[in-house]
């Protein structure tokens, strides 16, 4: 197994940085790789990406999610296969620290990709981080987000259902 981690501090309070990257389908307006993101369900998302010649499509599951700190996800593909994690950290009150890692097993034509020893992964990763820096620090906010929390695949919504109104139901018409 071959492990990348790159970090990049960006210009956001980590609240901003978090919420955008729960818009994954914002992806592909930022990242070069990124063709296009489906969000199948809460918990699972596909993905479409191009690296030069090579085209990879996987479904991938959020395993867990805490607003403001991390995304963990798993490939649900085979070969090949990875995982990964992006986590966010308060450096000041209008900065953040955010932190990819993503642990592949190659296979077939993606060994080329997932190599470490290419460095290729951790370019084109370190170069998706650097796009993301500059879109989210040039919207200056979120364009959406996304609260709730996973826990081992299971999607549990921030806020509690609102309580039942105790005001009387009047007629209507």
């Amino acid at each position: 197994m071959n492990t990348i981690e790159e970090t990049i501090e960006v210009a956001v309070p980590v609240r901003t940085a978090y919420n955008q990257w729960t818009q994954f389908k914002s992806f592909p307006r930022f990242m070069s790789a990124v063709q296009r993101v489906e969000q199948i369900r809460p918990a699972i998302t596909h993905w479409v990406i191009r690296c030069g010649p090579v085209r990879c499509a996987f479904q991938a599951e959020i395993v867990h999610q805490r607003p403001d700190s991390s995304v963990v996800w798993r490939c649900l593909e085979r070969h090949p296969s990875h995982w990964g994690e992006v986590s966010f950290r308060p450096t000041a009150p209008e900065r953040t620290q955010v932190t990819v890692r993503i642990e592949t097993t190659p296979g077939r034509v993606a060994s080329l990709l997932t190599n470490a020893s290419s460095g290729l992964t951790r370019r084109v990763v370190r170069r998706e981080l650097g796009h993301f820096k500059e879109f989210i620090e040039g919207l200056g906010q979120e364009s959406g987000a996304w609260r709730g929390s996973i826990h081992n695949g299971h999607v549990q919504p921030t806020e509690p259902e609102p309580p039942r109104s105790r005001v009387a139901r009047w007629p209507v018409g």
